[in-house]
């Protein structure tokens, strides 16, 4: 081959590979973008023993007062969640740890705890109060100091109260695990009185009237409130949380979902 067709021959291949070339990245920025896969689903904590707020169904799936209104929020919020159910005293150090994005699970919103993690607004309103079997005369905080034992969820807020009224160390003071445990001694008459979130006992009375159990409300104890837990500095999801909790109170849904667990 001379040179001179050398050469053409040569031009015409790399105007080809060119043109190839080109072809290829022209079919390729026509393709459609992939939607990115990256929607956040976060992760709630609970400890799903605490009826009404949140239990266990047959199916072992969470259900409450806190699990509705959650779902709600997130529908308002266009956000989506999961719920996993762990032991309470499991919920604080997973938070902290990264495990989960935040936690709802009847959570009084305290100092203390405000020092560790942050808090939405107020959900629920409640006050601690005494818990008294059939045949114990129990109806003032003097009395609870006469009684031989009182149960209690150890770091739920009416473990606090009963330390502030009978000391840290009591020997009269009896903790448990969990809520289902402490009303199960309570019914076999290991306990004299339990101290426990006002929803919770009337929420219990109310579906044990056959048992002739009482609660006793106190004016030795404060008001307090729910609230969701967030990690300490996530503001992101904690005006999250407020503007969809906003939304969800706003519309009503609030009100109607309150009504279906604390209707008289």
């Amino acid at each position: 081959m001379n040179m001179k067709k050398w050469l053409t021959a040569a031009l015409a291949c790399s105007v080809f590979a060119l043109a190839a070339c080109g072809g290829s990245n022209t079919e390729k920025a026509a393709s459609p973008a992939q939607p990115a896969s990256s929607e956040k689903v976060y992760r709630v904590a609970m400890n799903a023993e605490f009826a009404p707020f949140e239990s266990l169904n047959t199916t072992n799936q969470v259900e409450g007062f806190d699990v509705d209104l959650v779902n709600a929020m997130a529908k308002a919020g266009n956000f989506k969640v999961e719920f996993k159910h762990q032991p309470w005293d499991s919920l604080f150090p997973a938070l902290g740890n990264g495990d989960v994005d935040f936690l709802t699970s009847a959570i009084t919103i305290t100092d203390d705890r405000k020092q560790t993690m942050d808090f939405t607004k107020p959900y629920f309103e409640i006050t601690q109060v005494i818990l008294v079997p059939k045949g114990k005369e129990i109806k003032s905080v003097e009395d609870l100091k006469k009684a031989n034992k009182v149960g209690v969820v150890t770091g739920n807020t009416g473990d606090f109260a009963a330390s502030k009224i009978l000391g840290n160390e009591s020997p009269k003071i009896a903790r448990f695990e969990n809520l289902p445990l402490l009303i199960k001694d309570l019914e076999s008459g290991g306990l004299d009185a339990v101290i426990s979130d006002s929803a919770v006992v009337a929420n219990y009375v109310k579906n044990n009237s056959d048992k002739g159990f009482s609660m006793v409300a106190v004016p030795d104890f404060d008001i307090e409130n729910y609230g969701i837990a967030v990690r300490k500095g996530d503001t992101a999801t904690l005006n999250m949380l407020n503007d969809a909790l906003e939304r969800v109170r706003s519309t009503g849904e609030y009100d109607q979902i309150y009504s279906k667990y604390f209707a008289k």
